[in-house]
């Protein structure tokens, strides 16, 4: 039970992630910076205070007495998060929204369901399962597994992004001249970002303490109710003001290079509206890491939620996708591939989700 409780909790998270950016398109007369940066407030400084502020309640006490290495170390990898964010875009630029996404997606599942292993494999810690209690074990096996089955997943989603790329270029939609594909350049950022965008999951290892802590405070007041189901939420804190920082700088620099500032009180465009729907996408995005936090308390293994958590935004965005419309005017054979791409995402997830059942 704990473990499809788990699964469910990274599904609503993969749903919000997934779901995020709709709103976003109901913003008009707005640069990208402008709506982003506004958005971001909200992901990142705004909300996430607010949900530890009714969660944890002495959330401020806990990062307080917090060593000061271990904040800045979960403040560095939400930096570094938030410039894997930004690559993200240069990613999808050169390779497409379909391919980019897909290998970006799948280098970040990978770097961050493993990396977190072999670094407890050299630096062992208590509940915290290093690479060789996967390889030696048939719950750890079966969560290797699912990763695997995830990866293929991915790459049978990245073809049909190709696939559709040319499917529209001879249809005359997209003509050639209108792309800017380039293989290896594109393959260069996506790595980075797939490499960078995996900090995330290193920012929560890194703020573990605090997470904890919040975790031992909730159990004494509530015995015998297993792991509190928000203690990373004063973790997110942290992490998030590392990714404010990055993006931050790059839209205000943005907004100075493209002349944008006049967006914010431009009364020619619906402000209240953009306002709203900025805050709604930048809320919404908040909640893929709040069901996060949930999900990982009751699975407990990094790695498989991490995957979980991937998989499932891998699978809700091309599922947006297909219902809006996107792989309108394809091949069959290549709408056919999109549709056994996400299936096979699916059959990784409830792989994983098996392996921490036998976990248990």
């Amino acid at each position: 039970m704990q473990a499809l409780l788990g699964v469910l909790f990274h599904f609503i998270g993969g749903f919000a992630s997934g779901s995020f950016y709709i709103p976003y398109k109901k913003v008009k007369g707005w640069a990208w910076e402008t709506y982003w940066i506004v958005g971001g407030l909200f992901s990142w400084l705004i909300v996430p205070p607010l949900a530890a502020y009714l969660t944890i309640p002495n959330y401020t006490e806990i990062i307080a007495h917090t060593d000061g290495s271990v904040l800045f170390l979960t403040y560095f990898f939400g930096v570094l998060w938030g410039i894997g964010g930004l690559t993200y875009g240069l990613g999808v630029r050169y390779l497409g929204v379909s391919l980019g996404s897909s290998i970006i997606l799948g280098l970040c599942s990978v770097f961050g369901a493993l990396i977190p292993s072999v670094y407890y494999e050299f630096n062992p810690k208590t509940g915290k399962d290093a690479i060789s209690d996967l390889i030696n074990s048939s719950w750890g096996q079966m969560v290797l597994l699912g990763l695997l089955v995830c990866v293929i997943g991915i790459i049978i989603c990245g073809k049909a992004g190709a696939m559709k790329d040319n499917d529209l270029k001879k249809s005359g939609i997209i003509s050639e001249s209108n792309t800017e594909f380039k293989i290896g350049l594109g393959l260069t950022v996506s790595i980075i970002s797939g490499i960078l965008s995996a900090c995330f999951a290193f920012g929560i290892d890194a703020g573990k303490v605090m997470a904890e802590e919040a975790n031992a405070t909730w159990q004494a007041a509530n015995p015998g109710q297993g792991n509190f189901l928000f203690q990373n939420n004063v973790t997110y804190i942290v992490i998030l003001l590392g990714g404010l920082t990055t993006n931050f700088i790059w839209c205000m620099l943005l907004n100075a290079r493209n002349k944008t500032f006049y967006n914010y009180t431009d009364k020619s465009t619906p402000l209240l509206s953009n306002y709203i729907f900025s805050a709604l996408a930048g809320t919404t995005w908040f909640l893929q890491f709040f069901f996060y936090g949930m999900g990982e308390s009751k699975l407990g293994n990094g790695a498989s939620s991490w995957i979980l958590h991937m998989a499932f935004i891998i699978l809700i965005a091309n599922t947006w996708g297909l219902v809006l419309n996107e792989w309108k005017g394809v091949a069959k054979k290549t709408l056919t591939t999109i549709v056994a791409g996400i299936l096979v995402i699916v059959l990784s997830v409830l792989i994983v989700g098996y392996g921490n059942y036998l976990h248990e």
